[in-house]
């Protein structure tokens, strides 16, 4: 009987649910049996505000030092949550089908988030969310909240909180079924993180081939086109992923198309960019398949993918995003 892979995965519930997925799915191929490692992050640990604790990889290193150790075969990441840079010896060998990639607002009476006056009380610790609160419900007071899906539905539900924000990705994967009334919020006016909804499957450089080319039978081509123009773009800022900033890229036909904004902490100003290029122009599709590729191969459509991302956020900076998201990488000088 063959050995188990070995999938390192966060302990908490909505972490082991999407690595269940992608274990069922690793198992249809390989036919051999997943089990998962459950390893703990500073960001399982620390209960500090994700502003102040900062983007710098809270939820990935204690995963991927667990992996380059030999601790796991494998690791599942949300890929809103995993720094742009992929450590030396470490690559993203699939990004499986992007589910929903839009943020939910959950209410008790579902009133919608516009319409939550003064007193109102709306818990989210992102400062995207934050920022885009502050524009679409100007009087309610955004409470900075950490904690599990059930302990911040609970906060609603209690009355203790008027409204939370939560990912539509995360709700479905935990299969959630909450008497709270739910609103969707539609992606051209309130773009998500970039990586939103996707997750990423990273394994070690030296990884057997076997391991490797089951892994990329996950890998879904568009979506690893969408995400790697968003993280670009997140890469270009320089900026963490805790930034008040969104990207969001879908394939549609022939065509990506790109909505992204970067928003002031307090949303009182935001800087925005539409862009839609065709996939068989200078960009996107010059040669190769993608499949499982690193998208800083430097030749074919994923490398293409990142120059692009790169391209908007440059425009973004020239119509100086610069002056309203904080610097991954500060300037000392």
């Amino acid at each position: 009987m063959s050995t188990p892979i070995r999938l390192g995965t966060r302990r908490s519930a909505l972490a082991q649910a999407q690595s269940g997925h992608v274990a069922a799915a690793l198992e249809k191929v390989t036919g051999r049996a997943v089990e998962l490692v459950p390893i703990t992050s500073e960001g399982d640990t620390n209960r500090a505000s994700l502003s102040e604790i900062g983007g710098l990889g809270v939820f990935a290193t204690r995963l991927r030092e667990a992996l380059l150790a030999g601790r796991c075969d494998f690791l599942v990441h949300s890929l809103k949550d995993l720094p742009t840079a992929v450590p030396e010896g470490l690559v993203i060998a699939a990004t499986p089908r992007r589910e929903d990639a839009r943020d939910v607002v959950l209410t008790r009476h579902g009133a919608p988030l516009h319409e939550l006056g003064s007193g109102s009380t709306v818990g989210t610790g992102s400062p995207r969310r934050i920022a885009q609160v502050r524009r679409r419900a100007p009087q309610a007071e955004v409470v900075d909240i950490r904690g599990n899906v059930d302990s911040r539905l609970a906060r609603v539900a209690s009355g203790e909180l008027d409204a939370v924000i939560l990912a539509a990705a995360g709700l479905s994967r935990l299969g959630t079924d909450s008497p709270l009334k739910r609103e969707e919020l539609g992606l051209a006016e309130w773009p998500t993180a970039p990586g939103q909804g996707s997750l990423a499957v990273e394994t070690r450089a030296d990884a057997p081939e076997e391991l490797r080319e089951a892994l990329s039978a996950l890998d879904d081509h568009d979506t690893r086109l969408a995400v790697t123009v968003e993280r670009a773009i997140l890469e270009g800022l320089d900026a963490g992923c805790q930034a008040p900033m969104a990207a969001h890229a879908r394939v549609e036909g022939a065509e990506i198309r790109i909505r992204t904004v970067v928003y002031a902490p307090d949303g009182g100003r935001r800087i925005g960019l539409d862009v839609t290029e065709a996939l068989n122009g200078e960009y996107i599709h010059r040669n190769g398949s993608g499949n499982g590729a690193d998208a800083a191969d430097g030749a074919g459509p994923m490398h293409a993918a990142r120059e692009l991302g790169l391209a908007v956020a440059r425009r973004l900076l020239d119509q100086g995003a610069a002056d309203l998201v904080p610097r991954e990488h500060p300037d000392f000088s």
